[in-house]
């Protein structure tokens, strides 16, 4: 299967895109992961890619676009492949389907994760990371450490980082609307897009995602 996933900030898609990938056996691409590996292997893509981070501008789409080109080219994405944070717009989304169509190829579903805004805003707000060590995450609501700000394990302060802020928040939800938000419609007028509420436990999100995708 070729699968694109979307849905806003604290959506919980990279979660969500590791298990699906997982259970369809097909590697799971995101977006982060393909900066990352362009720019520690020094490909000519990480290069121009690291060169506009430098300078604090944006990637531009050629970029990124070439980068998850060469990804879905590799010999473990024949059969499939599973797109977390790509396309990001609607231009990525055009390029994907001159990409599909030049390989003779087409996908089969966009799994579209919903989650209300005030739920968006709790879950990512409501993070708090170690200073010792950031793997330790606790949630002041879903997971709040014994002590309040003191990290259960290793008894660490506690902090929010700034990208976590409800202003900040708000502001990459504006983005979304506005930037990603529209491949929504453009797949749906494809007759690709499946809905499914991304609220309740990890697995029980997965498996109605599983459902939707077998329909």
């Amino acid at each position: 299967m070729r699968i694109v996933l979307v849905g806003p900030p604290g959506a919980g898609k990279g979660t969500q895109a590791a298990y699906l990938a997982k259970n369809l056996d097909i590697p799971h691409i995101s977006t982060g992961d393909l900066f990352r590996a362009n720019i520690s292997q020094g490909t000519a893509l990480g290069v121009e890619a690291q060169s506009y981070m430098k300078a604090g501008q944006l990637v531009p789409d050629s970029v990124t676009i070439g980068m998850a080109q060469d990804r879905m080219e590799q010999s473990d994405a024949v059969n499939g492949f599973l797109l977390d944070g790509f396309p990001r717009n609607l231009a990525q989304a055009e390029a994907l389907d001159e990409i599909l169509k030049e390989g003779g190829v087409q996908l089969d579903a966009v799994l579209d994760l919903e989650v209300p805004e005030d739920e968006v805003v709790k879950r990512i707000a409501g993070r708090r990371i170690c200073r010792n060590d950031s793997s330790h995450v606790f949630h002041a609501i879903y997971n709040a450490p014994a002590a309040e700000g003191v990290c259960d394990v290793c008894g660490g302060e506690l902090y929010q980082r700034e990208d976590d802020s409800e202003e900040t928040v708000r502001k990459r939800l504006e983005v979304y609307h506005t930037e990603t938000e529209p491949i929504i419609d453009y797949y749906r007028a494809q007759g690709l897009v499946v809905t499914i509420s991304a609220l309740g436990k990890v697995d029980e999100v997965t498996a109605k995602a599983m459902d939707a995708l077998k329909k």
